[in-house]
């Protein structure tokens, strides 16, 4: 597996809307319509990562910790499937279904999604404001497969207290790190 670090989008950055197919339900979803009140989280994910595997359960914890405080989140896989069979759509609802995950699990089939994000790697995570605006990307926390650090989402949490607290987030953001986004 190649080791590959988020793009690091400019914070600021609007983000591009997008209309993408939820895995779970087979629903049409927008970022209009999936947005939080508060803030939204967008990720880049995948069935088959270890790096993401190694993440999943905070994953749902987070999803579940902040949607009661009007930050939602909406997960997006955008990898080839012809070539990774393991990321098709209806393993992505499976994997949805085994983690338990309340948010939206979306294919990018086209790829033009993560291409608007400039996403690089799963997982990539991404923090918007109310406005939409990037207030954060990178890393979920220090923990990777192997390095015997826990999973605590410590760098996403944080950075959603302080989206909610009107605190200032720190522009000092390390990147995420996982395998590459596998584009055709």
């Amino acid at each position: 597996m190649a080791l590959t670090p988020s793009n690091m989008l400019p914070l600021g950055t609007k983000a591009p809307n997008f209309e993408l197919i939820n895995t779970v339900d087979n629903s049409l979803v927008s970022l209009e319509n999936a947005r939080g009140v508060e803030g939204t989280i967008i990720m880049f994910i995948c069935n088959h990562c270890p790096f993401v595997k190694h993440v999943n359960d905070e994953l749902s914890k987070l999803a579940k910790d902040y949607s009661s405080k009007g930050i939602n989140t909406i997960a997006i896989s955008s990898n080839d499937v012809v070539n990774y069979p393991d990321d098709a759509p209806h393993l992505m609802k499976e994997n949805a279904i085994t983690n338990d995950f309340i948010f939206p699990y979306l294919y990018d089939e086209t790829q033009e999604v993560a291409r608007a994000y400039d996403a690089a790697c799963t997982p990539d995570f991404y923090v918007f404001d109310k406005h939409l605006n990037l207030v954060y990307r990178g890393q979920l926390d220090d923990s990777r497969p192997g390095n015997g650090k826990p999973v605590t989402g410590k760098n996403m949490r944080e950075t959603l207290d302080n989206l909610l607290k009107n605190n200032p987030i720190s522009e000092v953001q390390k990147p995420s790190i996982g395998c590459n986004i596998k584009w055709k």
